[in-house]
């Protein structure tokens, strides 16, 4: 079993719920790869901080993909994990992402609309421009924050490549979603060689969850999470 190499990183915390920053590269929860996972990494944090003697309770309300990194929240709580999983389902939770994407969007904010089909055999999705029995729908909207222009002196003009910087907020909660949609759009996430990007970045793709905002379960206080993208994930 592999192991992390990063700290916890806890960005909010309460009796029933948890919320940290998942590196890039790490799985939300086990699969069967064996890899050590954020899910264990905070059983074990909290079970040794609170030396509990008995086994920790801990609730998995949403998901980032592998590759993707930014806030998640867990439950501490079988009420919390309730709770804060119908709000996700009932879509009365918030969420900020940051991209970083391979050229230069045709418009510079937009919305995409697209009805997912994914291949459990292949672990991507295709995006349909019709619903069909297999698809669900998947919304979105983005806005590009700035361009960057990467000079490249081998070439005759000087020109390199252009990446934009991207602000998306999705409506949806559908897998590989944010990932398809920019790859849709001709702008693919960088590192995300999956779909379509010809940057490396290790297994890592240049897409954090920067925020999230939900009720706390018992008060309801509405509370907002933050975290900054990896620099290291999204140089040029």
């Amino acid at each position: 079993m592999k192991e992390m190499h990063e700290p916890l990183k806890i960005l909010y915390e309460d009796n029933h719920c948890i919320a940290v920053v998942k590196p890039h590269g790490i799985l939300t929860q086990g699969d069967d790869t064996g890899d050590r996972s954020l899910f264990d990494e905070i059983k074990d944090f909290i079970k040794e901080r609170d030396q509990k003697p008995g086994n920790v309770f801990l609730g998995l309300v949403q998901r980032l993909d592998r590759p993707v990194g930014g806030v998640v929240v867990f439950a501490k709580t079988s009420k919390g994990a309730a709770r804060l999983s119908e709000q996700f389902r009932v879509r009365e939770t918030e969420k900020k992402y940051i991209a970083l994407v391979e050229g230069e969007l045709k418009k510079k904010q937009g919305t995409v609309t697209q009805y997912l089909r994914k291949n459990h055999e292949t672990n991507t999705v295709e995006a349909l421009d019709h619903p069909t029995s297999e698809a669900q729908l998947a919304e979105l909207s983005y806005q590009v924050i700035k361009l960057i222009k990467q000079n490249d002196p081998s070439t005759s003009s000087g020109r390199g490549k252009t990446f934009s910087l991207v602000a998306i907020e999705p409506k949806t909660g559908r897998s590989h979603q944010i990932r398809v949609a920019m790859s849709s759009l001709g702008t693919p996430i960088v590192g995300d060689k999956k779909y379509g990007s010809k940057v490396s970045r290790g297994g890592r793709i240049a897409l954090c969850a920067v925020s999230l905002s939900f009720d706390q379960p018992v008060t309801h206080e509405r509370i907002t999470v933050q975290t900054e993208p990896d620099n290291e994930v999204f140089k040029i």
